[in-house]
């Protein structure tokens, strides 16, 4: 049979893990499917939406689409998902600062920030209201994206797991494919929580959220038996900047903390140097700064280091 391809739209979503969820859509190995997602919040926001309405959305879980069931898929077996496309399906995305969530503590950011991005032209996120110097570009990628675990009952969207989940690879984008180890029958795959744009990291637990029509094709691999996720990408990392950056650096014998005091040095540089708030800095470097462990040898202190691509700041 030739291969073909379907559409599923977001008018039906769930927001767990559960292999007793009936899958929506079945299709062989070799087809492709265009998924409809909506973003992290559940299309709670829009872009009128306002700071205090950060703490009035309530997250009962990812919103995804699917679950997909794959002819022939077994235990053991291996689900090979190309991303083709990824593009925004609204106008604008969001990224939301919500105290006691994030890298840095409550006491460093104890009132909520929402900042609305416009995606329009579907190259950059750029400012509305705030920020409207600054523009993101845009490197699509699924959040979240995965199987159905072999443990029955409903699990928390929130972690990633063996079977995938919300592993926020920044690197998920079109032209790369993810593996992913298959724990039931029919692999049961389902797929959401769009990024416009995110900073590896992703320090304040959002990126640029938007509601997304993704592209994906599948292939099976039998017997494969992997334990974890794993991808290849086609070409270069997502979102390969040239030109200028500026980076921050934090040191010391955890490396959690080290991410910490490295966001801390890169906040307080764009509060002073770029006339930034420090809720908009905290937000610019969860879409935009990439940390790394840049040491892990010389003990007793490791070296996480956290870089921005000035371009941002030219509003192309």
């Amino acid at each position: 049979m030739p291969a073909r391809q379907h559409l599923l739209d977001a008018s039906i979503v769930h927001y767990e893990w559960n292999n007793a969820i009936p899958p929506r859509l079945e299709i062989d190995p070799g087809d492709t499917v265009v998924f409809e997602t909506r973003d992290a919040s559940d299309e709670f926001y829009n872009p009128n939406s306002t700071h205090d309405d950060v703490m009035r959305r309530v997250f009962k879980g990812h919103p995804l689409t699917g679950p997909v069931r794959i002819r022939g898929a077994q235990p053991g077996d291996v689900l090979a998902v190309e991303i083709i496309d990824i593009a925004p399906r609204a106008s604008f995305g969001w990224t939301n600062v919500r105290p006691g969530r994030g890298l840095l503590p409550e006491s460093e950011f104890s009132k909520p920030f929402l900042q609305i991005w416009d995606v329009t032209d579907g190259r950059y996120a750029r400012g509305l209201r705030t920020m409207r110097n600054i523009a993101v570009p845009l490197a699509p990628f699924p959040g979240v994206m995965g199987v159905a675990l072999d443990d029955a009952g409903s699990h928390n969207t929130a972690p990633p797991r063996k079977n995938g989940g919300n592993m926020d690879i920044k690197q998920l984008t079109a032209g790369t494919t993810v593996y992913l180890p298959v724990w039931v029958e029919g692999a049961l795959f389902s797929i959401g929580d769009a990024h416009g744009a995110q900073g590896d990291g992703e320090v304040c637990i959002t990126a640029v959220e938007m509601n997304a029509r993704i592209t994906a094709k599948f292939e099976l691999l039998p017997a494969r038996n992997l334990s974890e996720p794993q991808l290849r990408m086609r070409g270069a990392p997502a979102r390969g900047i040239d030109g200028p950056h500026y980076a921050t650096t934090g040191h010391g014998p955890d490396l959690y903390q080290c991410a910490r005091q490295a966001v801390r040095h890169m906040i307080e540089h764009l509060v002073r140097e770029r006339g930034l708030t420090r809720e908009e800095a905290y937000i610019l470097c969860s879409v935009a700064v990439d940390l790394k462990v840049s040491e892990i040898v010389d003990a007793p202190n490791w070296i996480v280091s956290a870089f921005l691509p000035e371009m941002v700041f030219q509003g192309k």
